[in-house]
């Protein structure tokens, strides 16, 4: 794998950059692999990463029905932070939020890492009763989050100028999150593809994925795929909102639905925020990017869908929210907007789990799954090559359906 720093940027400089080698092969697609992992998203291209680099295992094939890193990747606000409620969850993003800090050096791949900050806004003493007993728990594994006075808030976000005492929810304090922070999600998803091809990982795109298929004892065969059937003993599904569509094909009903979530983008502006400000009471959430623009998320659609537009009333319902507590973002014009679709389970947190079909893997229900990005792939690739969930998963399984032991994260993650 060719190392990016400054002397090989010197030298390619002098060839005006034309004999850079390809950060990845499209090399003919086997009729057999060991693994195969549908979705060359994050999550995928971790596990594949990861299967290599920490179980030894090579003759892996990611198959994507389109480009690399154009879906649900490609498709969110790149929020990074480990400010869960339950004891479950926080260990396991905390995890995910040390991994992506080393990840640049790790990977020889700018992430664009940015440790900026989360600070809450908050509006209700409910609502601040919560986060405060979110923080006592994050306390516990070391997780960052404390209280902060109105006057500080303001200080910190001085673009804050509405939710006076006078509004119809005033601003009462703040929370603030420092282990947050954010990047670039396309660098995420180059990063791992480059490395896990270096390892000798097969990525193919262009490769859409049509059904599963079962062998005679019942357990996972391969796969049909539109360039033909391709056998596995081992096969993980990542593809997001899609998990369903997937594995009903093998026979498998998985307690998911697919929402669409939106979010939308302004012009670019000079800096006026450097933290990543949340607003739960409110329901929306912003960030200013590297190139000044704010990127902006809302509330998801109330009902299941496979869209990735937006509509309009969850655009005008972000927007009103907004102006109501940054009034002077009324100037910013629209630049584009988008959704994207993605799986929910009943709890609100994460699957991680074997199935019911031997040798069938999936990771779904990730609700906001860009920050689980490097700790989920790693825990993939344990299952994968354990057929044990790791011990930060372990409570994330489907068996928790079945003996009711739900994660219940529904207050922190609906809210992002």
């Amino acid at each position: 794998m060719q190392k990016y720093n400054v002397l090989t940027l010197a030298k390619n400089a002098l060839t005006g950059h034309r004999n850079w080698p390809r950060a990845w092969r499209s090399p003919p697609l086997k009729p057999e692999y060991d693994v195969l992992i549908i979705g060359a998203g994050g999550h995928g291209l971790a596990a594949a990463y990861y299967l290599a680099k920490e179980y030894g295992q090579t003759n892996i094939a990611v198959l994507e029905r389109g480009w690399l890193g154009g879906g649900n990747i490609a498709r969110n606000t790149v929020t990074i932070r480990s400010n869960y409620m339950r004891d479950e969850s926080i260990p396991f993003y905390v995890k995910s939020v040390a991994m992506y800090e080393g990840l640049t050096r790790e990977l020889n791949f700018n992430m664009m890492h940015s440790k900026r900050t989360m600070v809450d806004v908050v509006q209700t003493y409910p609502k601040m009763r919560e986060l405060r007993r979110r923080q006592l728990t994050m306390d516990i594994y070391g997780s960052t989050y404390e209280q902060i006075s109105t006057e500080e808030l303001r200080r910190r976000i001085p673009a804050l100028t509405g939710g006076g005492p006078e509004a119809r929810l005033p601003v009462i304090g703040g929370m603030v999150h420092t282990d947050a922070g954010v990047n670039r999600h396309d660098a995420v998803a180059w990063g791992y593809a480059r490395a896990a091809d270096a390892l000798g990982v097969e990525i193919h795109q262009q490769t859409p994925v049509l059904s599963l298929i079962r062998g005679a004892d019942g357990a996972i065969a391969g796969v049909e795929t539109s360039k033909g059937t391709v056998r596995a003993k081992k096969v993980a599904v990542a593809v997001s909102g899609h998990t369903t569509t997937l594995t009903e094909t093998a026979g498998l009903k998985l307690p998911l639905r697919t929402m669409n979530l939106t979010a939308f983008v302004s012009e670019p502006v000079k800096p006026l925020v450097d933290v990543i400000v949340n607003c739960p009471d409110s329901g929306f959430y912003f960030s200013q990017s590297d190139k000044g623009e704010m990127v902006i998320g809302g509330a998801p659609d109330m009902g299941q869908s496979f869209r990735r537009d937006i509509k309009q009333h969850v655009f005008e319902d972000t927007v009103t929210a907004m102006l109501s507590l940054f009034p002077s973002f009324k100037r910013l014009k629209l630049m584009r907007q988008w959704g994207g679709h993605l799986d929910i389970a009943h709890d609100a947190s994460p699957i991680l789990s074997a199935t019911e079909v031997p040798g069938l893997s999936i990771t779904a229900g990730w609700w906001g799954g860009y920050k689980a990005i490097p700790a989920g792939g790693l825990c993939l690739a344990h299952l994968v090559t354990t057929g044990e969930p790791h011990p930060l998963m372990a409570p994330f399984t489907l068996d928790r359906f079945r003996n009711l032991d739900f994660v219940m994260e529904s207050g922190t993650t609906t809210a992002r």
